[in-house]
C-alpha cells in the first residue's frame, strides 16, 4: 500500500510563498515617517503562530542598487557565480536575491584597506580595539560608496563575491491573532529611508515591502517562535503593555487574541508616537476595543504635540501608583520596541515606581524586578 509523501512543514529553510492581500499606509499627511500595515494570506499553508511570535521575511535587494554596484565594479552582471552551498546563478541574480549588498563585511573592508589609496585610515580602524571608532566611521556608508570612491579599483568577480555575506531574512513582530484572522498574518513595518554622504539610503526589507511588492505578489516567509514573549497562560491575569511606534504590533495581536478568547484579565496599553493627528496607528480599532471594555486602560504619549517632549516612560511615571498596584495583583509587564533608548528609560521608570510605592531601597527594587523576570512576568521584545 503506497502512501502519498507529506509536504514538509514550512520553515526558514522551506519558506511559504504568502500572498500580499493588503498594503496600506498607517501614517497620515504631515507625518515625518512612513509606517505601513500589511496583510498576507497563509491559506493552504497550515502555518500556526501565537501572539508574540514573529514572521521571518525573505526580501530582495533594490534592482537600482544592483545596477549601481555592477557599474561601479565594471561588471556586466551576466558573469556566473557559485555559492558555498553549490548554487550557481548570474552575478546580477546573486546581487538581487542572495547576497547582502548594503553594509560592508569585515572581509570587504580589509580588501578595500589593502587596495585603496583613499581609505588609508581603514587599516587602523580595523584594529579590534577600535570597534566603536569603526562603527562611527561606517555609519551611513555602504559597499557602493567604497567602490565609487575608488573608480580605478579593479576586482575580479570571485574577489568581490568572496567578501559578501548571505542576505538574511528580517524578523517582524506579528500584529494579528489567528483567532481573529484565520489563515492570515498582519505586520506593521516602518519604512526605513534616509540620506547620508549625498546618497539616498533605504532599509532592504522595509522598502522591498513598501515599494516593490504588489498586492497579489508572493513573499517567502516563515514563523519565528518566541516562547519568551507570550501572553500569560491564565486568561484572567492582568497585563500592562508598553509599545511605542511599531512596538505596538504584538500588543494589537494580544488584544485581538484576548477579545477572541473572551479573556477576563484586564489590559492596559501605553502607546507613543510623534503626533496624534498623523501617527496614531490603529486609532479606531484601539478606541473601539476600549469602548468594548477589552482595553481596560489606554494611555498615549505624542512627543511632538507640545513644546516639551512626552514619551511613554513619562506616562508610566504619571500612573506609577496604579502600575504598582497592578504588579502587586499579579500583572505581567511587557515592553516592545527600541532597545537603545525607550526600553532602558522604561526600565529606569519601573525601578523608580517599585522604590517609591513599594517603600524599597534601589537594591530591593532591583531584586523585586529580577523576581518579576524570573517569574516571566517582565518580558521584553526589543531591537
Amino acid at each position: 500500500m503506497s502512501t502519498t509523501p507529506q509536504a514538509p512543514p514550512y520553515s526558514r529553510k522551506n519558506p511559504f510563498p504568502a500572498k500580499l492581500v493588503v498594503s496600506q499606509t498607517l501614517t497620515l499627511s504631515g507625518s515625518e515617517k512612513e509606517t505601513r500595515h500589511y496583510e498576507f494570506s497563509l491559506a493552504g499553508s497550515g502555518m500556526q503562530y501565537e501572539p508574540g511570535d514573529s514572521m521571518g521575511v525573505f526580501a530582495k535587494n533594490n534592482p537600482k542598487l544592483v545596477e549601481d554596484l555592477l557599474e561601479a565594479l565594471h561588471f556586466s552582471g551576466g558573469e556566473s557565480v557559485t555559492t558555498k552551498e553549490g548554487e550557481t546563478f548570474t552575478l546580477r541574480e546573486g546581487l538581487l536575491h542572495y547576497f547582502q549588498i548594503t553594509q560592508p563585511s569585515k572581509q570587504f573592508l580589509e580588501l578595500i584597506a589593502e587596495r585603496s589609496a583613499t581609505r588609508a585610515e581603514l587599516k587602523e580602524l580595523l584594529d579590534p580595539e577600535r570597534k566603536r571608532d569603526l562603527d562611527n566611521y561606517l555609519w551611513g556608508l555602504e559597499i557602493v560608496d567604497f567602490l565609487l570612491d575608488n573608480p580605478s579599483l579593479r576586482l575580479t568577480v570571485e574577489e568581490f563575491v568572496r567578501t559578501l555575506r548571505k542576505l538574511q531574512p528580517r524578523l517582524y513582530s506579528i500584529a494579528s491573532s489567528l483567532k481573529a484572522h484565520p489563515e492570515e498574518v498582519h505586520l506593521m513595518v516602518a519604512s526605513v529611508r534616509y540620506e547620508s554622504h549625498g546618497r539616498k539610503r533605504e532599509g532592504v526589507a522595509t522598502t522591498y515591502l513598501a515599494d516593490r511588492v504588489a498586492v497579489g505578489a508572493e513573499v517567502p516567509m516563515f514563523v519565528h517562535i518566541a516562547k519568551g514573549f507570550r501572553l500569560p497562560e491564565d486568561p484572567s491575569t492582568p497585563i500592562i503593555m508598553i509599545g511605542p511606534g511599531t512596538g505596538l504590533a504584538p500588543f494589537r495581536a494580544y488584544l485581538e487574541e484576548r477579545k477572541a478568547l473572551g479573556a477576563s484579565g484586564k489590559n492596559w496599553l501605553f502607546f507613543g508616537e510623534q503626533r496624534h493627528n498623523c501617527d496614531f496607528f490603529y486609532k479606531e480599532q484601539l478606541e473601539g476595543l476600549q469602548k468594548e471594555g477589552v482595553l481596560t486602560r489606554f494611555d498615549t504619549a505624542f512627543s511632538r504635540d507640545q513644546p516639551n517632549k512626552i514619551y511613554v516612560q513619562h506616562r508610566i511615571l504619571e500612573n506609577s501608583k496604579e502600575i504598582f498596584d497592578w504588579l502587586e495583583s499579579g500583572a505581567h509587564f511587557f515592553v516592545c520596541g527600541d532597545a537603545a533608548r525607550m526600553a532602558k528609560d522604561v526600565d529606569v521608570a519601573l525601578h523608580q515606581i517599585v522604590e517609591k510605592h513599594g517603600g524599597k531601597t534601589p537594591e530591593q527594587a532591583a531584586e523585586y524586578i529580577e523576581a518579576l523576570r524570573k517569574e516571566k512576568r517582565y518580558k521584553r521584545d526589543v531591537y
